[in-house]
């Protein structure tokens, strides 16, 4: 069985920034600069916050990652059972194994490290040796651990809460129960280490916030935020007294604990909930991330105590709908998901940038009125004939006729939203038509839109006008499924599910909004959408029978029929010399044929079905998307660097099953080493002393230092003085003077230039000239 393609090389995966689990922080000396590590599944994302920049990418686990801590240079992940520690946030150099069930809380404390697994099990690990220290068992009913800390100068001592709402405090070196407190009957969902001695932060899963003295068991103050249960708490160490709690709806709460009340607050922060709430020590910086798939800088320097976004990394926060090179710039990806239209730079992640949410009215999204967000992209066209002038990308959406202009220039939604005058008057609620497909003319200056009624309608892009509109009254008696025109705007061409492909002049006649000429080609099978390639006048008309039929636009005939998929095709896309067709589909197979030959010439298999793919025009790369995943895939074109065999695949050969591509950084891998002396090495490596008696030790100067004293002798011999040093006279005591009523010196004694300029000083030489001209 083949276990690879053999034409595509996985490459790696683009968009994605954070999940679910909480990320965390460390100083690194060497780069001056705090990094955050961020769980992406099985790796690990780690930003400088400097620029929130992509340094490094890890290596994969087995297992998805569920919790991670940092200590000094070393960083903790649990996938599954087992316990990894890696270096440089790259590779692991050693793992812990023991817990018979997933670890979902780690703790790092000196020498050790505490570990807790779903059944309660409590272990204390040693770092140096991985061996197990101390191992604890909690019963479930009782007390189920939810969170865990290490009170400051408590010594050898944790903090643990239950889901129960209890706390105890631990003593790890005698392995007795130090304190029990009674707690607040609810669950405990966070403890946090405030900044005074003594005081812990804790949140609750009815909301409450509890600052409470863990030496007197006093509570000092009590807040209650109303967004259910507190997901995160973080105090801030730079001076002022303000502590920062998360909500499961996305929103910051900014508490002032001196005035003990709510300072600020930061309403739709996150799209999801806050996992992590991370305030940098002696800095008015505070991170946060989320399953939204985005870590966000804060900066507090507003005047009501409360933060401002500083700056962010995002991904899709739902899995992407479609995908398309950007013909103007071949390192751009333009991908939906969502509301949001996104760019993806492939060779710099930091580059990558939205172009906002499609939204009714922007005034209304400022004042958070969820009314005025528009339903998700399903697709959009584009043209780079016009980008600099107007809008130039066209996108629908789900079950509305309304298609939205974007322009990649300004980075944004455009102004206008097409829709025909024959349900302009019509309520939103009302409409039972909806777009079905959309299409920008090469020219940069249309576009045509097909809608579920049959109708079709070309508008103008720059001024949102509607110019013409194809049959009378409808072009087809179905839905329209599919709608492009030739590169010259001669001809547009539709498709329905009635399996009818028709030909209409593209400029209606004069005096008249409508075209009603058309010429048809009977496919007979339904029509599922086209994929068009202008350079070549092919269309591709994919069947819900599942076939892939290519059509020409010059001669209006069938010239190619692919047949294969066993299932539904969700995209097709062309290579840019238009020789091969690459085609998905929901039976979880990616197919390139070869078009001249009429054969299929790769074929491979992944775990889940692509939804859209799209290939560079260079041909360098090929993106997909897949389902229940929120990243973009790249694979390689082996045939650009390596000579591949493309003879026909034959029917019954076996098709490989890939994995699809991890998180790998494509910029140069930065080493994040702490150079902290007081701080020993993880692996203990024999150094040899500097000095070693009766040996002759390397001085370790650079080569310009000793390579002349090979040549001492000739270089003496060279620069010694042909004729001895003239000593210099000894200057008069009494300076002589010029008789006359002014005193003038007698300078006629005096040496001349050539003479002063010939006398060498030894007195004005460095040491090693001297010793030369010894």
């Amino acid at each position: 069985m083949p276990q690879s393609s053999r034409i595509f090389l996985k490459n790696r995966a683009l968009g994605y920034v954070s999940n679910h689990i909480p990320c965390i922080t460390r100083y690194v000396s060497v780069r001056q600069e705090t990094v955050v590590v961020t769980c992406v599944g099985k790796a690990l994302h780690s930003y400088g916050s400097n620029h929130l920049s992509l340094l490094t990418v890890s290596d994969q686990t087995e297992e998805d990652i569920s919790c991670l801590c940092a200590q000094g240079r070393r960083i903790f992940t649990a996938a599954g059972s087992t316990i990894q520690c890696w270096k440089r946030s790259s590779f692991i150099s050693n793992t812990f194994k023991g817990h018979a069930s997933s670890v979902h809380l780690l703790l790092p404390l000196g020498q050790f490290l505490i570990s807790v697994d779903e059944s309660n099990v409590l272990k204390v690990w040693v770092i140096n040796i991985q061996e197990l220290y101390l191992e604890l068992t909690f019963d479930l009913q009782t007390f189920k651990i939810s969170a865990i800390v290490h009170p400051q100068t408590y010594m050898n001592k944790i903090l643990v809460g239950s889901e129960q709402g209890t706390m105890q405090i631990w003593n790890l070196k005698t392995s007795k129960l130090v304190f029990t407190f009674d707690g607040w009957t609810a669950p405990i969902t966070v403890l946090e280490q405030a900044p005074a001695l003594d005081v812990v932060g804790i949140g609750l899963g009815d909301g409450r916030i509890i600052l409470h003295n863990l030496k007197y068991n006093e509570t000092i103050i009590e807040f209650k935020q109303d967004w259910g249960p507190v997901t995160s708490l973080s105090f801030r160490t730079d001076g002022p007294p303000i502590m920062v709690s998360g909500t499961v709806l996305g929103h910051l709460v900014i508490w002032d604990l001196e005035e003990r009340k709510v300072a600020s607050q930061l309403l739709y922060a996150h799209s999801g909930l806050v996992a992590s709430v991370i305030c940098l020590a002696n800095e008015q910086l505070m991170i946060t991330s989320s399953p939204d798939n985005s870590v966000k800088m804060w900066i507090f320097d507003q005047p009501d105590k409360g933060a401002r976004l500083l700056r962010m990394r995002e991904g899709h926060d739902t899995q992407p709908s479609h995908v398309r090179f950007y013909l103007g710039n071949e390192n751009h990806l333009l991908c939906s998901g969502g509301r949001t239209l996104r760019v993806f730079n492939v060779i710099n992640e930091s580059m990558n940038y939205s172009m906002g949410k499609a939204v009714y009215n922007r005034k209304f999204v400022k004042k958070k009125n969820n009314s005025s967000l528009m339903p998700k992209i399903t697709e959009f066209s584009f043209s780079t004939a016009r980008t600099k002038e107007w809008d130039n990308i066209a996108a629908m959406h789900v079950g509305i006729p309304t298609v939205t202009s974007w322009t990649y220039d300004k980075r944004r939604m455009g102004d206008h939203k097409l829709l025909p005058k024959r349900w302009s008057s019509t309520p939103r609620a009302k409409l039972n038509v909806f777009a079905t497909s959309v299409h920008v003319t090469h020219c940069g200056n249309f576009v045509v839109v097909g809608y579920s009624s049959g109708h079709v309608d070309r508008f103008n892009i720059q001024s949102g006008l509607h110019r013409c509109t194809y049959g009378d009254p409808v072009a087809h008696k179905g839905q329209i499924r599919g709608v492009t025109v030739d590169a010259l705007n001669q001809f547009t061409i539709t498709g329905c599910n009635d399996g009818l492909v028709k030909f209409w002049e593209f400029l209606p006649k004069k005096g008249s909004s409508s075209t009603t000429k058309c010429l048809k080609l009977t496919l007979g099978s339904p029509v599922s959408f086209f994929r068009t390639h202008e350079e070549s006048s092919l269309i591709a008309v994919i069947l819900d029978d599942f076939c892939v039929v290519l059509v020409d636009v010059e001669t209006k005939k069938v010239v190619r029929k692919f047949s294969g998929h066993t299932a539904q095709v969700t995209d097709v896309t062309y290579s840019p010399d238009a020789r091969w067709i690459i085609t998905s589909s929901i039976d979880r197979t990616i197919r390139t044929w070869d078009i001249p030959t009429s054969s299929l010439i790769d074929i491979f298999q992944v775990d889940s079905p692509c939804t859209s793919l799209t290939m560079s025009p260079s041909g360098q790369y090929l993106a997909t998307i897949h389902a229940s995943y929120l990243g973009i895939f790249l694979w390689t074109n082996k045939t650009l660097f390596s000579h591949v065999s493309l003879k026909p695949i034959k029917e019954d050969e076996q098709v490989p099953l890939l994995t699809l591509p991890h998180s790998a950084s494509g910029e140069a891998a930065i080493e994040l080493e702490d150079e902290d002396e007081n701080e020993q090495e993880d692996d203990l490596c024999d150094k040899s002393p500097e000095q070693i008696e009766s040996l002759i030790t390397l001085s370790g100067l650079s080569s310009s230092r000793w390579a002349n004293l090979l040549d001492i002798d000739l270089i003496k011999s060279r620069n010694k003085p042909k004729a001895p040093v003239a000593a210099l006279g000894a200057a008069p005591f009494f300076l002589p003077t010029i008789a006359s009523m002014d005193v003038q010196f007698d300078l006629t004694s005096a040496p001349s230039e050539e003479e002063r300029l010939r006398t060498v000083s030894l007195d004005a030489l460095s040491a090693l000239p001297v010793y030369l001209l010894q």
